[in-house]
């Protein structure tokens, strides 16, 4: 296969370097988390999901225009047949040290089987996504997940050497009377912690989101009561703002997606399993990379079409959850673009 030269660095309108790249490789997975799917999702066709061997192409046209950070997400990345082997492709270039960070968000359920060979490819930290430390609790939330066998991953991936970031979206109602819970576990496994305001995305049936929403800043002045939270600017080039739970040692991180507006410094655009390219996770502008990518076997068709994507970049998202027709901002499901 024919390799363009190495391209220029990716700079969007408002003079952000696009770095980093978060790429769906399946819209599916074995859980059906109440604010994420409908429980009968209907899944895309194999011709549209782009092969492991295109993906492997596509993240390597984008590590080529300057991205250092990969993440790859679903759906469940796990679950896709021989993702493993797409790890290994693109563990090539840490070796080179072309990329940064290669990572990845999880739901855990599949770590046990796979912790060591993502660290023998050069992934060093991942999140998982855990809501509740209730056995029953989790089930409800993801109607079809056991929470032991996530226990079990996240057990595994400690020996593997990976840290982990637990990401935990905050229902009002469901979790919120555990949130001191989850910041002792978190700090007695070692484990940073990130609290996640439940996004406007895709609609869920009979699930409401005005009833799920429950805002970080009452989150944040509710663990304030037992737990001593000390500013930081530590950044992981996301939209976290973190904390250090004086107690635990560990970082507590914040995404308020609806109260607080990050998009400034977004460095990311989200690649989906299709080849759709979003420059913003909260709005429906979009580019076709999988036509570029399968029109021609050199790469110059699938570099114009990233650079024309990524003049398109927008400033920033609007998330409003709207209260007078309780519809998503958006209407593709989180599991679509990729968490």
């Amino acid at each position: 296969m024919h390799m363009a030269e190495s391209a220029p660095s990716m700079v969007d309108p408002f003079g952000r370097r696009i770095t980093y790249l978060r790429v769906s490789v399946t819209d599916r997975c074995d859980f059906r988390c109440v604010y994420c799917m409908a429980e009968d999702m209907t899944f895309l066709p194999k011709s549209e999901i782009l092969s492991l061997e295109e993906l492997d192409r596509l993240c390597s046209a984008f590590i080529r225009h300057g991205v250092r950070k990969l993440r790859l997400t679903g759906g469940e990345p796990l679950v896709r047949r021989n993702v493993m082997s797409l790890f290994h492709a693109l563990g090539r270039h840490r070796a080179t040290g072309a990329l940064e960070e290669l990572t990845l968000t999880t739901n855990g359920s599949q770590l046990a089987r796979h912790a060591e060979e993502l660290h023998a490819c050069g992934v060093r930290r991942l999140n998982v996504s855990l809501d509740t430390l209730d056995p029953a609790k989790f089930a409800a939330i993801t109607r079809w997940g056991k929470l032991d066998k996530v226990m079990d991953g996240l057990a595994a991936a400690k020996r593997a050497g990976l840290a982990v970031k637990i990401n935990a979206v905050a229902l009002k109602g469901v979790n919120d009377d555990e949130f001191d819970d989850l910041v002792a576990w978190a700090g007695d496994q070692g484990f940073d912690l990130v609290f996640i305001e439940v996004m406007p995305m895709g609609d869920l049936g009979t699930e409401s989101r005005v009833e799920q929403y429950l805002p970080l800043s009452l989150v944040k002045a509710r663990l304030g009561k037992r737990w001593s939270l000390d500013e930081t600017d530590y950044r992981t080039g996301g939209p976290a703002r973190y904390y250090t739970v004086r107690e635990t040692g560990r970082r507590l991180g914040f995404i308020t997606p609806l109260t607080h507006n990050f998009c400034e410094s977004c460095n990311r655009v989200r690649l989906t399993c299709t080849g759709t390219l979003y420059m913003c996770l909260g709005q429906d502008d979009a580019a076709d990379l999988r036509t570029p990518l399968r029109a021609s076997e050199a790469d110059t068709l699938l570099d114009a079409a990233i650079r024309d994507a990524i003049a398109r970049k927008p400033k920033g998202h609007d998330f409003v959850i709207d209260r007078r027709h309780d519809r998503p901002a958006v209407a593709r499901h989180m599991s679509v673009t990729g968490g």
